[in-house]
């Protein structure tokens, strides 16, 4: 039996289900197909020992009263919903460097940023002034970054440089080191990423910054409470393996894995762009379109370790630590050396519910080359498909893992009397859970020589095939939002995701 939809969406990331929303918000009839058993792509979490581990999704930004995601959430019905614990306001982030035992604060709230870094760089005070009003205004040009106003790219921001700005802000390298210390948050290339992918990143974070209680899987799980009360299917262990078309190469159905057809007038892939590619086939799409997209490099991926933690024993901290073996490393820390890896790692901890002020789990990440895996790449695992890849791969991980609980020990001597049970997962997780391309983090890189490059319009030269998601322009909770509002402005018209917008305001 085929059903016929106004808007099919392929894939449950954030992208797809906001899209889905905003869509069925305006009485379309909507479905939305996710191939695997979790909804929402970077926002899936997994449970072990009874704790909540989140894959992608630490903390969130811009969601205080009046602030951009704060809005957006609440336009998609979800803000008063959510269980959110502020983290530290004097350093929701800390940076620290080689066995140095300082930690340098980013605070929320653009005055407490420039007042908690004076305290260790007195004399930059002026500097670090200048440093936030640039990057409130590179913000302010953006596209819906204010929900509601900017048309278009200011192209001359776009080209502006991450290196050369940190660079004209100060000449401390310390300073400049701490500034870009958080610069995992968009895979860390901070010689060639365009200032406003820093800017856009860090701005969310310095406005508000929370963690999810329960993890980030809570948003997917609202949206899709949210979507079935307005009239939408959503469905999984629903993989679209073919897109059919008509005689005037318009989209007139897909079908799954399991042979199930759905026809609809419109769709939007939220899935990986170069799956996309594969679903409409090479032979519909320009060669230059093509050779533009396959020309990305995928930003780096990761490996992540999961420290359940024995009950009392270890104190909880309510921010996230940045380490670099150097101040160096911070200009390209994905790129690191197999023999001293890890070189840098991101580690979070969660409270325990009974006892706050002890933490209950650690989650410890840092980069990892896919090349790394390459060797089990023709493996597939996930929960509702499981293989195992073998000895080699779990020796393989134990070492790492080994080497990871080392570099964390220099920094918090005995953790390891702590612990007391490890999970992992590696940049084959990454691809077969979120089908990201070679499992990396966030998309692809970006680079202010020619930022339009990995812009790609949410509309396609297929009429009614639309594009959403973080390989598209943006990544990052934020980043995809805006992009989902935006795809929607497109089929749905800007003015009136403008209307709707305002009138919420």
């Amino acid at each position: 039996m085929k059903k016929h939809y106004d808007i099919l969406v392929i894939g449950s990331g954030l992208g797809g289900l906001v899209s889905a929303l905003i869509l069925a918000k305006e009485g379309l009839k909507v479905c939305v197909l996710e191939k695997n058993n979790q909804y929402g792509g970077n926002l899936q979490t997994f449970s072990r020992d009874k704790l909540i581990f989140d894959t992608g999704v630490h903390y969130l930004g811009g969601l205080s009263k009046g602030q951009n995601l704060n809005l957006f959430f609440s336009y998609l019905e979800i803000m008063d919903e959510l269980e959110l614990q502020k983290m530290d306001e004097d350093g929701y982030d800390r940076i620290s460097f080689g066995d140095s035992t300082i930690e340098y604060p980013h605070a929320q709230g653009y005055q407490n940023f420039v007042e908690q870094l004076s305290v260790h760089f007195p004399e930059e005070k002026e500097n670090l002034e200048s440093y936030c009003e640039e990057i409130q205004y590179v913000c302010s040009q953006f596209p819906r970054y204010n929900v509601v106003g900017k048309d278009n790219y200011n192209e001359e921001i776009l080209h502006l440089n991450t290196k050369r700005f940190i660079e004209s802000v100060t000449q401390n390298k310390t300073l400049q080191s701490v500034l870009l210390g958080s610069n995992f948050l968009y895979a860390g290339d901070s010689e060639d990423v365009p200032f406003y992918v820093h800017a856009l990143t860090v701005n969310s974070y310095i406005q508000s910054a929370y963690k999810c209680v329960k993890g980030g899987s809570q948003i997917s799980k609202l949206l899709i409470r949210k979507l079935r009360q307005y009239g939408a299917d959503v469905h999984k262990h629903s993989e679209v393996s073919e897109f059919i078309f008509d005689e005037n190469n318009i989209v007139k159905s897909v079908k799954t894995v399991t042979g199930k057809e759905y026809t609809a007038k419109r769709f939007i892939s939220n899935i990986e762009i170069r799956s996309t590619i594969k679903l409409i086939g090479e032979e519909r799409l320009k060669k230059s379109f093509l050779n533009r997209v396959l020309s990305w490099q995928p930003v780096s991926s990761c490996f992540s370790v999961y420290i359940v933690l024995k009950p009392h024993c270890f104190p909880n901290f309510n921010y996230n630590i940045y380490h670099y073996s150097s101040e160096e490393q911070v200009w390209n820390a994905f790129r690191y050396q197999k023999n001293t890896w890890p070189e840098t790692y991101m580690l979070s901890s969660t409270p325990s519910k009974h006892h706050p002020e002890f933490a209950e789990s650690l989650t410890a990440i840092s980069y990892m080359d896919f090349d790394e895996v390459k060797k089990w790449k023709s493996t597939f695992n996930t929960v509702a498909e499981e293989h195992e890849r073998g000895e080699q791969y779990e020796r393989f991980k134990l070492e790492k893992t080994e080497k990871m609980i080392e570099a964390l020990e220099k920094k918090i001597p005995n953790l390891r009397h702590a612990i007391k049970r490890i999970y992992t997962s590696s940049p084959l997780s990454y691809r077969d859970y979120i089908g990201s391309f070679d499992g990396n983090m966030y998309g692809y890189m970006k680079n202010s020589d020619n930022p339009l490059k990995t812009m790609v319009s949410p509309r396609t030269k297929i009429d009614n095939l639309f594009l959403t998601g973080q390989s598209v322009n943006m990544h990052g909770i934020l980043g995809v939002t805006i992009g989902a509002f935006n795809t929607c402005a497109e089929i749905l018209g800007k003015e009136t995701i403008d209307k709707r917008l305002e009138q919420m305001i």
